[in-house]
């Protein structure tokens, strides 16, 4: 762990938040999204909380008001402002937070060389949980753009992969057997993807690539989104409450469809992967398709043998584009990268998970309820964040993340 490592991601943060004016970083127009400046100053309140107030001697915060207002859900560190106002937090101004950021940066470089080892393993959760964040500000602002009415861009549109068609519909055959999955051990990893432990796999194949908007299209014209078969109950009910017809993002504009994107509105490329579908939408097109979702362990033991790596991640010297396109190696399977995809398999603990020791152990380990497993990453996922053993996880009605699906068959 070194500074360079420290200020490198630290600088993506700014990067990504560089075309928002100060009002675009304080608005939040929904209670699961948060404002820009919220989590530029919630990154920063992790870094002053549980590096520097409690393994720098001497250092005093910044504000202490402040600790009150940027705390996300570490009910060890006391009340919080509630998260669907985190909009209404004008106050501080944003020149405030950056100073802050700023003043957070020099101590904790400063201090970097000298800290122990405990607090450098907390420095480097810090990190991946910045990255985390910078994924979920490009979310939100693709949220928070499509609820103006101008529906602005962040940036203008760059040059996108020309796709007359997406490769036509093929299988891989998926591992058989005894299979271990989870965190080997070696590097980083957040401590629900582990322990690693033997699963016992069936005989299934999985879709070669990810499900496209070309394929989304179909569903639709069929009828997907108005047969009940198709839906679990929940979904079903979802789906009527919310009135959904397609996926989210996606305009109905002169008989046809168009995508909206951080770079505005745009044509909906057919051979692209469908992005910003929930859970429900895609376990309804599984079954549309005579198929099913894969589980995460089927997921896992075919992405092991890939680079983590590669395909279309958020690289910090441009910007993500709004909906995947095809990567450039037709046999890397889109494994990483493109868009996270849904799993069958629910959120919860491996054999034997025991969570971090102290207030960080609330972070991964009090939501294993409710919530299903995505894996592989996304567009806007950080370039080196992820591997096979990543657990994403989400809300079945979820779908402002940058989320898509490929299909699983038995055999």
């Amino acid at each position: 762990m070194t500074v360079l490592d420290y200020c490198s991601v630290r600088d993506v943060t700014e990067q990504l938040a560089a075309p928002l004016s100060a009002e675009d970083q304080t608005v939040q127009s929904m209670p699961d999204v948060s404002p820009t400046k919220w989590h530029r100053a919630h990154t920063t309140w992790f870094f002053e909380t549980f590096v520097l107030r409690d393994h720098v001697p001497g250092y005093r915060h910044y504000d202490e008001r402040w600790t009150y207002l940027f705390n996300s859900y570490y009910e060890g560190e006391g009340d919080r402002h509630p998260r669907p106002l985190r909009g209404m937090l004008s106050r501080p101004a944003l020149d405030e937070i950056l100073a802050w950021r700023g003043h957070v940066d020099e101590a904790l470089t400063r201090a970097l060389p000298g800290l122990a080892p405990v607090a450098l393993a907390l420095v480097e959760l810090g990190l991946n949980h910045e990255q985390q964040h910078q994924e979920l500000m490009l979310m939100d602002m693709l949220a928070t753009f499509a609820a103006n009415p101008l529906l602005p861009a962040a940036w203008a549109a760059d040059a996108r992969i020309a796709a007359a068609a997406a490769p036509a519909p093929a299988w891989i055959e998926g591992r058989e057997g005894i299979a271990a999955i989870g965190h080997d051990g070696g590097g980083f990893a957040f401590d629900c993807e582990g322990p690693r432990h033997r699963v016992f796999l069936q005989r299934h194949r999985l879709g070669a690539r990810l499900v496209t908007n070309g394929e989304w299209l179909q569903f639709i014209a069929d009828g997907g989104y108005a047969e009940p078969r198709l839906w679990l109950a929940d979904g079903w009910e979802w789906v009527r409450r919310e009135r959904i017809e397609a996926p989210l993002y996606w305009l109905r504009r002169d008989g046809g469809w168009q995508r909206f994107g951080l770079d505005g509105v745009g044509e909906l490329v057919a051979a692209e992967p469908v992005c910003h579908v929930s859970y429900y939408e895609a376990d309804a097109f599984a079954r549309w398709a005579g198929a099913r979702l894969p589980t995460e362990a089927e997921w896992e033991a075919a992405a092991a043998a890939h680079d983590p790596r590669g395909g279309n991640q958020l690289d910090a010297a441009g910007p993500v584009r709004a909906q995947a396109a095809l990567p450039a190696v037709a046999d890397d399977f889109q494994l990483f990268g493109d868009v996270w995809e849904w799993t069958g398999s629910a959120y919860l603990p491996y054999p034997g998970f025991a969570a971090a020791e102290g207030t960080v152990g609330e972070y991964n380990g009090k939501f294993m309820c409710s919530q299903m497993v995505l894996r592989g990453g996304s567009c806007a996922t950080p370039r080196g964040h992820v591997r096979a053993s990543y657990r994403n996880f989400f809300y079945p009605h979820q779908r402002w993340m940058f989320s898509g699906l490929r299909l699983a068959k038995d055999l």
